[in-house]
């Protein structure tokens, strides 16, 4: 990359924020039901945490990646 370390930092943060905001979207897009909906209208608990742990499985794997 670059030789100001910085500079690389704040490359690699947007990048894996980019990369993680696209799998998510695509989750949401897969799931058999409407996350939004589940989540906020129904107050359904479950849903809320599976979708957490899906986002902290995303978010490990690609921090695991870009180090």
């Amino acid at each position: 990359m670059t030789e100001f370390p910085i500079l690389n930092a704040l490359i690699f943060s947007g990048l894996g924020i980019l990369v993680f905001v696209v799998a998510a979207a695509i989750v949401a897009r897969l799931a058999p039901f409407d996350l939004w909906k589940q989540i906020v209208e129904e107050r359904n608990v479950a849903v809320a945490i599976l979708a957490a742990a899906v986002i902290l499985g995303l978010c490990w794997i690609i921090a695991a990646t870009m180090h």
